[in-house]
């Protein structure tokens, strides 16, 4: 692990060790494991590294153990099949040998057919809005109060906020939805496979967090153990992560200490580009 960090493109920018083998680092968010949209967006660009004039159209993915910072990351890609018009590939990512995560994903070639879509939320766009480091850089730099790595992490995605959902030490009671714009803080270059890496590493953002919101807990009350258990993704059309993106939310059920969540994710001219599911323990501790 280099001293000095990775910016994101970096981080998608996979070293080939071998034949469906690649290798990943990490980046550090305060968190004592890596970030699961960190894996998610890996485990992506390794699958896409394997396949040639197809497009990915939908990733389904389990976290099955928590990352270890301080090792690289091994994606063993499996390709599964090759047909005429879609293609499948399985990756597995490994660390001290035992597998951290798997996901299955479905890559399809360019076709016209049927169209239609959901309407966009009309809600305010990111002009105007303050950004999560413009807040917590407000908070924090109150005097007397501790800077905390965790919870002030240089993340690489943008993130602005339509109603008032950053998670605080004292949470309040909200519905469980909300509405938050999106994109790389770096441009990114003209490649679709980096730009749906990147989202797919975004995706991971604030999701969860929705289905904490009616039960006015937070991670950084400390009241509750969260992590993912399973994320899935449908890319319905082209789009640029380096350009703002609506990431609309809402958690229809939570209940055996797992909190479901899905977001649909517009692009400004109100293009549905991508749709997502999550569902993550909620364990509250005691």
């Amino acid at each position: 692990m280099s001293d000095k960090e990775p910016k994101l493109i970096d981080l998608l920018d996979l070293e080939q060790i071998e034949i469906n083998f690649f290798r990943g680092q990490s980046h550090k968010t305060g968190a004592p494991q890596v970030f699961g949209g960190q894996v998610l967006g890996q485990a992506l660009m390794a699958a896409s590294r394997t396949v040639d004039g197809y497009h990915v159209h939908s990733l389904h993915s389990y976290f099955l153990r928590g990352g270890d910072m301080q090792a690289p990351i091994i994606y063993d890609v499996d390709r599964i099949r090759d047909g005429r018009s879609f293609c499948t590939r399985r990756v597995v990512a490994i660390q001290h040998g035992r597998p951290i995560f798997n996901m299955s994903a479905s890559f399809q070639k360019d076709e016209e057919g049927f169209e239609h879509q959901v309407d966009m939320p009309d809600v305010p766009g990111p002009e105007g809005l303050k950004s999560d480091r413009e807040i917590k850089d407000e908070i924090y730099s109150k005097k007397g109060h501790p800077f905390n790595p965790y919870l002030m992490p240089d993340w690489p995605i943008e993130v602005r906020r339509v109603e008032d959902t950053l998670p605080t030490r004292k949470p309040k009671v909200l519905p469980p939805k909300q509405h938050v714009w999106i994109k790389a803080r770096d441009p990114l270059p003209d490649n679709s496979v980096i730009h749906k890496s990147t989202l797919a590493y975004a995706s991971d953002l604030n999701l969860l967090s929705t289905a904490t919101q009616p039960h006015g807990i937070s991670y950084m009350a400390g009241n509750v153990r969260l992590a993912t258990i399973d994320h899935s993704m449908w890319f319905h059309r082209p789009f640029k992560a380096d350009e703002w993106l609506l990431y609309a939310m809402e958690s229809p059920s939570s209940s055996g200490s797992r909190g479901f969540s899905r977001g649909l994710i517009f692009d400004q001219q109100g293009q549905l580009v991508v749709s997502c599911t999550q569902e993550g323990l909620m364990r509250k501790l005691d």
